[in-house]
């Protein structure tokens, strides 16, 4: 586990409009490099989890406005016939017209902002993990600017592909893509206020993740003083 020197608060953006007095830890880190174990570790600690995939899954369900707006953007087609959204076909569509995945995420990215701040102001646990895959890139609806600490889980590449490929039964080839759309694990350790690198087993994971809990919880009483 590593620290860099930065305020506590020097992520969030004045005009985040959430509860300024909860600490809001963002998590992210590229594929395979355990944000979902570090996160289910964190909520057994009773710490809220966001989950920015999740969101963004939710906004664009059967009947959304959000839905709606892809639909009148794009055409009938990135509808199934039940009315949902045919993500495989979208997924295709923008991954080979860059121009097409601005536009999408153009209307998704607010209507993902939006429902993250909603839950964070909803929060009644000690502190929040915000956890988004591409929280630094900027490709999730801005949402680092909503969190006082960035915290990163890193991984060699080996150890990611083996982890993703075991996981999702994905193609090395595909894994590789991916990663390549994200930030170079130099590149994002750089904006972190803390980086664990989560390279063996669940329990050294885990011993890891102690510290930074009792950390989290004595910034969260910080803030709430210094805002009181």
């Amino acid at each position: 586990m590593s620290n860099k020197a930065a305020s506590p608060y020097s992520h969030q953006s004045q005009n985040s409009q959430i509860n300024n007095k909860t600490l809001i830890v963002g998590l992210t880190g590229g594929i395979g490099s355990g944000k979902s174990a570090a996160s289910a570790w964190f909520a057994k600690q009773g710490i809220d989890i966001i989950d920015a995939d999740v969101i963004a899954h939710e906004i664009v369900a059967k009947g959304s406005n959000t839905l709606r707006k892809i639909q009148k953007r794009f055409g009938d087609w990135v509808l199934n016939d039940d009315g949902s959204m045919n993500r495989a076909a979208v997924r295709t569509h923008v991954f080979a017209n860059p121009e097409a995945l601005i536009e999408l995420e153009a209307i998704t990215h607010p209507a993902i902002r939006e429902t993250a701040k909603a839950q964070l102001n909803l929060s009644t646990s000690p502190y929040i993990i915000l956890s988004a895959p591409l929280l630094i890139e900027g490709a999730e609806a801005g949402l680092a600017n909503l969190c006082q600490r960035i915290l990163v889980m890193d991984a060699t590449e080996d150890t990611q592909l083996a982890r993703a490929s075991q996981r999702d039964g994905q193609s090395i080839q595909k894994i590789k893509a991916i990663m390549t759309n994200q930030l170079s694990r130099e590149e994002r350790n750089r904006y972190a206020d803390n980086v664990i690198l989560n390279e063996s087993d669940l329990d050294s994971l885990y011993l890891q993740l102690e510290p930074l809990h009792q950390e989290y919880l004595k910034l969260a009483q910080q803030l709430k003083f210094a805002v009181d």
